[in-house]
């Protein structure tokens, strides 16, 4: 029997990797504002964020698909679903944008994954 060191090696840790073919990756993000008390609905901010995609990356951008899962028109958290594929594209789009209707805003990404969360 082989001791446990043996199997972790001298680095200390056991690197395990998880292959996951998932088509989709899930995005947790909170939209901030600068005037806290405007508020939006889930068409408004799917529309919002196809203009963003339009407005970095083109028609071809702004033909990314993506869900809007869930919509918390409190908090202005959604949980966005987009194919792996353009995972990259959404992202940046979204890191980038700083306006809404004439006012700062900012999009916080508070989640990635491969799985819904």
């Amino acid at each position: 029997m082989t001791s446990v060191r043996e199997k972790v090696g001298s680095s200390g840790f056991h690197r395990v990797v998880l292959k996951n073919d998932s088509p989709y990756c899930y995005m947790k993000v909170c939209l901030v504002l600068q005037d806290e008390e405007a508020r939006l609905n889930a068409v408004e901010l799917k529309s919002f964020i196809i203009t963003s995609l339009k407005d970095l990356h083109g028609e071809v951008g702004a033909a990314l698909h993506f869900d809007v899962l869930k919509f918390d028109e409190e908090s202005l958290t959604a949980v966005l679903r987009v194919s792996s594929r353009g995972l990259v594209k959404l992202w940046s789009s979204l890191t980038l944008q700083g306006s809404y209707q004439s006012q700062a805003c900012a999009f916080r990404v508070l989640q990635v994954s491969r799985f819904n969360p």
